[in-house]
């Protein structure tokens, strides 16, 4: 008895000490994403990382006949050369010198970083907006012949929506055409970053050697097979002058964020390199300054270096922005604090079905998670037991009994949604939910069918899985044609899915023509008023509604992924309180189903501004029945209109076959954005083109410039259809009905 009550106090006594670790080393602790465009060297990067960090003892290729890069462990992944979904991993840097370095938040001679590793094809945005949503810094990572591209420009404003702290890393300065400068200039126009570049590098192309570090003003190679071996040399003297005018450029800039330095400048006294390291950091953490890196991470240069500004500049879970958590009891927002003894407030950002259960991946905000705890899901107010936490690396995963605060880990078993809250029941923390992520809207669908009944049930499991995996993936059934159709981000994102149908679940399908989700809206201004009157003995139901509904300007939405607003404009009580959540589910009742073409309706604004009650009659029922048939007349007076997806479209090509393109993107009702040169004499094309013209176009623009084009593209916005075109829908729309009848 004595034993096992000294063996209790052991295993508390080496739990506290453990948890107390973590909570000293919180402030080593980083938590980053490495986002960019596509093929710019996001999983290279991530490869090279693990590599430097002893996670991995051999580096492979992305593409190529080898095992395939770590982060991208699925299947597709490798064959493709493409990373499809993001993976996590945890790593440990100690720095590029044998003593150790200084980094932030004190002498930290190890620091451990979370690492995702995001798609870069926009039809994977999802994963990046999940991975963002929970992370404290990002790797900004830019080609540097290409520059600034399109998936560049919506990676960041995903950064932006989240304010998450970032560095940018021009890789690629080995390949022709590669200009450090040009890529600081697209990040300042483009992006409208407040850029500089912190080193300068040493040759260029195919002659890049290493780089220039303009605070300490050392040149750094990288010897050794892998580019393992550090060697710090004086800078080369034809560099000398360049090296001073860049770092003069460089403390000008980051001089901004500390007045002191900005004083001692202009005194002409020399700068301490603490001094600079510390100005950087407030002008990073306060998403006012993006610091930029250079080197190749195929080539293995320059990435130790950059392994030491993610120390030294991005934000610990100590000194980040504080996540925010919402009070369902006062819709108030409070801040949520990374301390292990508070009580636990965790998110699960990403799940994935597998053969032992769901896989959630979870970021802990605040207090301790222990193996065998039971949580509250505040979304669906169950209980649920941990029964198995686990770090990941990838898709290999370790044990562990407990995590806290600032760390990201994974639990085994638990139900739930991409998005949901966990807390520790009693803790006085029961109401709290964290704030939600974006989801984009799906733009393309097709039709789905399994080839005979047994099929139908891998098909259904399968897809079952995939919609509970992604939220950008979507299943229904077509009313006018009974088909099972699913909608997603892109044609590749669906042929992704339905290649994993028939890998993963051996089920057979044949798949439609992909077909474009177009939405309705409204141009003018419609008033509507209805009374819902029935009587048929005993309580009858009475509800009367009266207002207008107008368009929703960009202006008035509360959110960018807003599609229905209603305003309260009620005054002495004509309709009662309780009863105006009801009106409002009526009006949204409608929104599902426009009266053109039967298509979702968005951009409605609906004033609720006089009505009527009944003391007996009057009920949550009648004024939602009432709010949905005034609704439904109302979008009829207000001159309905189809909208189509736009799509930005990106295209790379030879001169030679500039007219070419710009005459197809025309021909597709595309409207060009403009033109720009490349180094290499390369023209990049933007314009804006419906989706439903895009559909074989990769075919199209291979055949007509040699094979030497490439293109990119993702989803702008909607806009109202042509008349011949809404006609046309409409007609296509009109037939299936009938078809069904």
């Amino acid at each position: 008895m004595m034993q096992a009550k000294n063996d209790a106090y052991k295993r508390t006594y080496n739990h506290i000490l453990e948890l107390q670790m973590i909570d000293k080393n919180l402030p080593k602790t980083r938590n980053i994403g490495i986002s960019a465009h596509i093929d710019s060297g996001k999983t290279t990067l991530s490869e090279r990382i693990l590599f430097y960090c002893d996670k991995i003892h051999k580096i492979e290729d992305v593409k190529g006949g080898g095992a395939g890069a770590t982060m991208d462990h699925m299947e597709l992944e490798r064959e493709k050369g493409i990373t499809i979904t993001s993976a996590a991993t945890t790593v440990e840097w100690t720095g590029i010198n044998e003593k150790g370095i200084t980094f932030a938040e004190g002498d930290q001679k190890e620091i451990k970083i979370n690492l995702i590793d995001t798609p870069g094809h926009v039809d994977f945005t999802v994963e990046v907006e999940r991975s963002l949503r929970v992370l404290d810094g990002a790797i900004l990572v830019i080609c540097s012949v290409a520059g600034v591209q399109s998936q560049s420009i919506t990676v960041d404003r995903q950064m932006k929506r989240y304010r998450v702290p970032r560095l940018a890393f021009l890789n690629k300065m080995d390949r022709m055409g590669a200009n450090p400068y040009n890529g600081v200039k697209a990040l300042k126009e483009k992006l409208n970053h407040n850029a500089v570049l912190m080193q300068l590098p040493i040759g260029a192309e195919e002659n890049f050697n290493g780089c220039i570090d303009l605070i300490v003003m050392k040149a750094y190679y990288f010897d050794g097979e892998n580019g393992e071996n550090i060697r710090e040399e004086a800078i080369p003297a034809e560099l000398q002058d360049q090296a001073l005018k860049a770092r003069e450029e460089m403390l000008d800039v980051i001089s901004a964020f500390d007045d002191q330095m900005m004083e001692d400048i202009l005194d002409g006294k020399d700068i301490s390199e603490e001094v600079i390291h510390r100005a950087v950091r407030t002008g990073v953490n306060l998403l006012k300054f993006t610091p930029v890196f250079l080197g190749s991470a195929f080539k293995n240069k320059g990435v130790q270096l950059l392994l030491n500004a993610i120390a030294r500049y991005l934000p610990s879970p100590v000194s980040c922005e504080k996540p925010k958590a919402i009070d369902s009891n006062t819709a108030t927002k409070i801040d949520l604090q990374p301390e292990m003894d508070k009580p636990l407030v965790c998110m699960a950002f990403k799940i994935t079905d597998e053969q032992f259960g769901q896989l959630t991946y979870t970021r802990i905000y605040q207090g301790t998670l222990n193996k065998g705890d039971t949580l509250l899901n505040t979304r669906t107010k169950k209980r649920v037991r941990i029964g198995r936490i686990v770090r990941m690396h990838a898709n290999d995963r370790a044990n562990i009994d407990s995590a806290s605060a600032g760390d990201i880990i994974a639990m085994i078993g638990v139900d739930c949604a991409s998005g949901d809250t966990f807390v520790a029941e009693d803790g006085g923390v029961e109401m709290l939910s964290c704030e939600g992520m974006h989801v984009p809207i799906p733009v393309i669908e097709l039709s789905i069918k399994a080839k005979d009944k047994e099929m139908q049930a891998r098909m259904s499991k399968g897809l079952q899985r995939f919609i509970k995996e992604d939220p950008t993936f979507h299943l229904f059934t077509d009313e006018e044609s009974g088909e099972t159709r699913i909608a997603g981000m892109g044609e590749l994102h669906l042929e992704i899915y339905v290649e994993r149908l028939k890998r993963e679940y051996k089920a057979e399908v044949d798949v439609g023509a992909p077909q474009v989700n177009y939405r309705e809206t409204i141009r003018g201004e419609a008033k509507f008023e209805y009374t819902h009157k029935k009587q048929s003995g005993g309580s009858g139901q009475f509800g009367k509604v009266a207002g207008k509904i107008k368009f929703l300007t960009d202006e008035r939405k509360e959110r960018e992924d807003q599609v229905f607003r209603m305003v309260n404009e009620i005054k002495g009580g004509s309709i009662p309180n309780e009863f105006i959540p009801s009106c409002e589910k009526g009006f949204n009742d409608v929104m599902n189903k426009g009266p053109l073409a039967a298509f979702p309706v968005i951009n409605v604004e609906a004033y609720l501004q006089d009505g009527q009650s009944h003391d007996v009659d009057s009920s949550d029922l009648a004024f939602r029945i009432a709010a949905r048939m005034a609704m439904r007349q109302a979008i009829k007076d207000a001159q309905p209109v189809l909208l189509e997806p736009i799509m930005k479209v990106e295209v790379e090509t030879p001169q030679d076959f500039q007219g070419f393109v710009i005459g197809d993107l025309s021909s597709r009702r595309g409207v060009i954005l403009g033109s720009e040169t490349t180094d290499t004499g390369d023209a990049i094309i933007n314009a804006h083109v419906p989706l439903s013209e895009m559909f074989g176009y990769a075919t199209v623009l291979r055949s007509g410039t040699a094979g030497k084009a490439g293109y990119s593209m993702e989803f702008a916005k909607y806009e109202p259809c042509p008349l011949f075109v809404q006609e046309k829908v409409m007609a296509e729309r009109k037939e299936k009905l009938a078809e069904r009848d």
